[in-house]
């Protein structure tokens, strides 16, 4: 899908937040247009949950500006929450209700008129694949149907703007693929702008750009395709033990860069099968559990670009 052209829907100038000494965002800054799927990718620790809480009007910037189209917005404003659709990490459905009942309660907060909430109730349960399933409690649900029931509950009053955290963290990979499925389907019923944060690398390849979240800094901002670009040729994975020993050793070897990330070196290479049987004859046998060769991916890039394990649990 070609990225979105226009002015910013949200955009973002400077934004810091401490939480004592710690600064968990340190001058962050972006631009999202409308219609676009935008995601803030990172580790633990990168500071994608304190930015999420101050996009939902959570937290207080300690400084910087949030826009909404362009004009400077207070986040905890009640113009920000109408145009809004928040999609927490936590259920926050009540169990005891049919899905109906939670998208008909969520279209009442929003003062959408009774009329209008059946119709959108029934366009947001279709979209979802869950109309069979309409009159069921949602403690009936399983984790994948109460997450496409979050979103569509996000959007029945059409908020302009989506917010999502970590939308799929805990679900297994047919509930994962049918959530996807659902969002872009949901997000054609209303139009809105999805903003996401997320340490999944497959979850980040369905964005139409990603900002790279490192240590509180945005550190890039590109497609996918663009920052899979960075990383040439093929990944030649090496797990072993003394893992930061033994890149070392391989650049200093070889004259490539290599890098460490828990028991594993990762190095880049053009026609990586070719360096596999150098590597395995210049070392000692045992002295590598495995060795592998893959396409980048997004983690790979990740770390290309910031410098960290995107697995790994960072503090700012």
């Amino acid at each position: 899908m070609p990225v979105p052209d226009g002015p910013a829907r949200l955009s973002a100038e400077g934004l810091r937040f401490a939480y004592g000494d710690r600064v968990a965002l340190d001058g962050v800054s972006f631009s999202i247009r409308a219609g676009e799927v935008f995601g803030f990718l990172g580790p633990n620790g990168a500071g994608k949950s304190t930015l999420f809480s101050i996009l939902a009007g959570l937290l207080p910037a300690s400084s910087g500006e949030l826009f909404l189209d362009g004009r400077p917005l207070d986040p905890s404003s009640r113009t920000l929450r109408a145009r809004m659709g928040v999609v927490f990490q936590e259920p926050s459905l009540d169990a005891k209700l049919t899905a109906t009942e939670n998208l008909r309660l969520g279209a009442a907060l929003f003062r959408v008129p009774r009329e209008e909430a059946r119709r959108r109730t029934a366009e947001l349960l279709a979209a979802a694949g869950l109309s069979d399933r309409a009159r069921d409690p949602v403690g009936k649900l399983s984790g994948g149907m109460r997450r496409r029931l979050e979103i569509a509950r996000a959007l029945v009053h059409r908020p302009e703007v989506l917010l999502l955290d970590e939308p799929t963290t805990g679900l297994d990979a047919l509930s994962f693929r049918r959530t996807w499925e659902a969002l872009r389907e949901l997000r054609g019923t209303g139009g809105a702008t999805v903003v996401l944060t997320t340490h999944r690398p497959d979850e980040a390849a369905h964005c139409d750009r990603l900002a790279i979240l490192s240590r509180g800094r945005v550190v890039a901002v590109e497609t996918p395709e663009s920052l899979l670009s960075r990383v040439a040729g093929d990944v030649v994975v090496v797990e072993a033990s003394g893992a930061e020993g033994l890149a070392a050793e391989i650049a200093e070897r070889f004259g490539v860069a290599a890098r460490a990330s828990g028991d594993a070196v990762s190095i880049e290479r053009e026609r990586g099968h070719e360096l596999v049987p150098r590597l395995v004859e210049a070392f000692p046998d045992g002295r590598f559990r495995s060795v592998s060769v893959r396409r980048p991916s997004l983690a790979d890039a990740f770390l290309h670009v910031a410098g960290e394990d995107l697995a790994a649990e960072t503090r700012p």
